[in-house]
C-alpha cells in the first residue's frame, strides 16, 4: 500500500489538511510531524488532542545531530538569508528526507490565501519529484478557515494564535522580517526576544525590515504595532469539509 504522508506542523492549518486526507486515503495515511524542539509547549497539548481527532498518533521525527533551533544556530553560526533558515534545512527538511520513500503520497496545509498559494507553487517546481496534494487549496480554505473548523471539532487552537501569532512555528522564527512579529515576540516572550537580539547581534544579522531597510531586532521602537490575532472564520463549506 502506497504510503501518505500527512505533514502535519502543530498549526491548524496541517490539522485540517490532515483530517482531510484521512477522509480521502483511509488507513493508509501517516499524519508525520517533524519537532524543531522551539515551539511552544501548548503546540505539544495541540498534537495529542488532533491526534483524538485523527483517530490515530502523530509520528514524531527529530534531528539526530541537533537539539533545537538554538542548537542549530549557535553551531553553524547561521540564522537566515536569501535562500532561507538553516534551522529548517536542519530539523525538518533532513529528517523528512530520511524517512520519506520514492513512492510517498505528501500532504502538505498550503491554504488558499495568496502567499500559501504561492509556495504550494515554488514547491512543486523544485521539489518535482514528489507526490503532492494540497486539499486546502483544493477546497479553497484560508488559515481563518481552517482555525474555525478546529475549533468546531472541539479543539483549542495553539496558544500562540490568540496571542496574535499567524501560526504556531518556532518562536522565535528567524524567517519573519516583519517588525510587528518581532514586537509581538518581545511583549510576549521578552526572554525569547533578548536571546535572539544578542545572537543576531554577535553574527551581525539583521533580521527586521523597518522602512525598507535592514535592522537589528532590538532597533525596533518601544511602541511599535503587534500583529493582530487571526479571527476563525467559517460557513457551510467548513462544516462540509470536516465530516461533522
Amino acid at each position: 500500500m502506497t504510503r501518505v504522508l500527512a505533514w502535519f506542523s502543530s498549526g491548524a492549518a496541517s490539522a485540517v489538511a490532515t483530517k482531510l486526507a484521512i477522509h480521502q486515503h483511509g488507513d493508509s495515511v501517516i499524519p508525520v510531524y517533524c519537532d524543531a524542539g522551539g515551539e511552544h509547549e501548548d503546540n505539544t497539548r495541540f498534537r495529542t488532542d488532533c491526534e483524538r481527532w485523527f483517530g490515530r498518533e502523530v509520528k514524531v521525527l527529530r534531528s539526530t545531530e541537533y537539539a533545537d533551533t538554538w542548537d542549530v544556530w549557535t553551531k553553524t553560526r547561521w540564522l537566515a538569508g536569501p535562500k532561507g533558515a538553516r534551522c529548517t534545512g536542519e530539523l525538518k527538511v533532513v529528517p523528512r528526507l530520511e524517512f520519506q520513500e520514492p513512492d510517498d503520497i505528501h500532504i502538505f496545509g498550503y491554504t488558499a490565501d495568496k502567499a500559501d498559494i504561492d509556495r504550494a507553487k515554488r514547491l512543486r517546481e523544485t521539489q518535482f519529484e514528489l507526490t503532492i496534494e494540497t486539499p486546502l487549496i483544493e477546497r479553497g480554505l484560508n488559515k481563518a478557515a481552517c482555525l474555525a473548523m478546529v475549533q468546531g471539532a472541539g479543539i483549542e487552537p495553539p496558544l500562540t494564535y490568540a496571542l496574535g501569532f499567524p501560526n504556531a512555528n518556532c518562536l522565535p522564527c528567524v524567517k519573519a522580517t516583519s517588525p510587528a512579529y518581532w514586537a509581538l515576540v518581545r511583549r510576549h516572550f521578552p526572554e525569547r526576544f533578548e536571546r535572539m537580539a544578542a545572537l543576531s547581534r554577535e553574527l551581525r544579522v539583521r533580521l527586521c525590515r523597518i522602512k525598507n531597510e535592514r535592522r537589528f531586532i532590538d532597533e525596533i521602537p518601544a511602541d511599535h504595532p503587534v500583529t493582530a490575532p487571526i479571527v476563525p472564520v467559517c460557513d457551510m463549506l467548513c462544516a462540509m469539509e470536516s465530516g461533522r
